[in-house]
């Protein structure tokens, strides 16, 4: 745990309802700690790893909104240690995700690797990119032999990160990670 996710996760509200299971004085603890938001070794090579994601975005009506990212492996960039990247891809064509981030900037993002049992959570500032006014972006995240259509960029800024419990993961395998074992 870390001061930068305690301080964007424990509101008021969630602190009473630990407080009231019996969790609140460890949790407090916890608050102490010092801030994560740059990713280690770690973190990087679990992101570049990744061919899909969710990604969590809130509407001016207040409703959250949850939506499932995919591409080839990788498709994710990390561009420094607080700062990570992608080509959006052309999908329903709703552009709620898009839309929110839009007006209000804020994305959480989990990304989960399913036969380990591994769940990472970033809170971002987010930002909608168009391509022709990024073309160096755009070259450094999409993969030229993926033959999806980009219709634009979109940018996280690392706010805070955390790893979740492994607790209650169940293992799910691609093709590919079913044929390797």
């Amino acid at each position: 745990m870390n001061q930068n996710f305690t301080t964007l996760a424990f509101t008021d509200s969630v602190k009473a309802v630990q407080a009231e299971q019996g969790s609140r004085k460890s949790y407090a603890q916890m608050e102490q700690s010092g801030d994560r938001f740059v990713l280690t070794q770690n973190e990087i090579d679990f992101i570049q790893s990744r061919d899909s994601f969710y990604i969590s975005t809130v509407g001016e009506n207040g409703w959250p909104y949850v939506q499932h990212r995919g591409g080839p492996k990788g498709f994710l960039k990390v561009l420094d240690d607080t700062t990570l990247a992608m080509a959006d891809f052309r999908g329903n064509m709703q552009y709620i995700s898009t839309g929110n981030i839009n007006a209000g900037h804020k994305a959480a993002l989990i990304l989960m690797d399913y036969p380990s049992k591994q769940r990472l959570k970033i809170w971002a500032t987010a930002e909608v990119l168009d391509i022709k006014a990024h073309p160096e972006l755009f070259n450094q995240t999409m993969n030229p032999d993926y033959r999806a259509k980009a219709e634009r960029l979109m940018t996280f800024r690392i706010e805070a990160y955390d790893w979740n419990c492994q607790q209650h993961i169940t293992p799910r395998y691609t093709e590919d990670e079913f044929a390797k074992r």
